[in-house]
């Protein structure tokens, strides 16, 4: 696996299984501990059940699972207790749908959490900070000393999720296409962006582009995002502007939650999780600079939290959250 914190654990007997599961967007990770060590580690395709549907959501966490187990030596049945985190587990029909899917795939204690709770977990455990999540979707999620919690985006791509991957892959779009309007020559040759997204989607004019961006149901504006970083290295300032709208909209997102529930001068540690966050320099430069500028006490971690190591953190402690 390349992990040196993995090891393999063959002998299982009479000791407590943990398994935390991160369900995002795009990608689901897994975990296998027991008390101290991680055991085995997995990955799998998207299980936001809400963007894929419960048949590939229910696939994505038994391949996880299954990879997870295999790498810690061991099989599901042996699984103590489990904690996942998904967007939009306040909402009992989602929390109750992947709490049935779970207990299809693994036995004893299932706990369904949100994906900022499992964030803010891995970065600061049970103490005071703000989480800033940009993957598929996006949210700024907070803790102080006293316990009090708030949020802030997180409400749905068709409304909300600034910053977000999808969000980025909107925006590109809608920029390459105001460059054709000023251009007048709908020539994706013009635009290096353009040509990308369009790669991307495997279209040949622009006005397909179009025809896919408006499509019902709304197509995968996650997917592009590789393509506008891409156009970013190669000095793309469509792609630039749109990645520097993305980290300033982020770090709107965070001083909001620290207004919120920070009071005085002390000082406010902020962390960042996510793949948008994780591949891009751009968007955690602008961050940085933009949140210390309207948050001084704002003290931004620069390592990109892993919201998985939360889940199992919180497996073990069989706290619920």
């Amino acid at each position: 696996m390349g992990d040196a914190r993995i090891k393999p654990y063959a002998k299982t007997t009479g000791m407590a299984i943990f398994l935390g599961i991160d369900g995002g967007g795009s990608k689901t990770s897994s975990l296998i501990g027991d008390e101290n060590s991680i055991l085995g580690r997995g990955t799998a395709a998207g299980s936001n059940v809400v963007r894929v549907g419960e048949i590939p959501t229910r696939e994505a966490l038994a391949a996880a699972i299954r990879q997870a187990c295999g790498a810690a030596h061991i099989v599901p049945a042996q699984i103590t207790r489990t904690c996942i985190g998904v967007a939009g587990a306040a909402r009992p029909q989602i929390s109750q749908t992947i709490q049935r899917l779970l207990t299809e795939l693994v036995p004893g204690e299932i706990e369904v959490v949100g994906d900022m709770v499992i964030a803010l977990e891995s970065a600061f455990d049970d103490g005071p900070g703000v989480i800033v999540i940009a993957g598929t979707g996006s949210i700024a999620y907070g803790r102080n000393a006293s316990g009090q919690t708030a949020r802030a985006g997180g409400w749905g791509f068709a409304i909300s999720d600034a910053g977000s991957g999808h969000w980025v892959g909107r925006a590109a779009i809608a920029a390459v296409l105001r460059a054709c309007d000023e251009d007048g020559s709908g020539q994706s040759g013009s635009f290096p962006l353009l040509a990308n997204l369009m790669k991307s989607w495997n279209l040949e004019t622009h006005e397909q582009l179009v025809m896919a961006a408006n499509a019902t149901p709304p197509p995968d504006f996650a997917a592009l995002f590789p393509a506008v970083l891409a156009a970013t290295e190669a000095g793309d300032s469509a792609a630039c502007d749109v990645l520097t709208r993305a980290g300033a909209e982020l770090a709107a997102l965070a001083g909001i939650v620290i207004r919120r529930l920070f009071h005085g001068e002390a000082p406010v540690p902020v962390a960042m999780s996510g793949g948008v966050f994780e591949n891009s320099a751009l968007v955690r430069e602008v961050f940085y600079n933009s949140l210390r500028s309207e948050c001084g006490n704002a003290i931004v971690h620069t390592a990109v939290v892993e919201p998985v190591q939360g889940a199992l953190a919180l497996a073990r402690r069989g706290v619920k959250a």
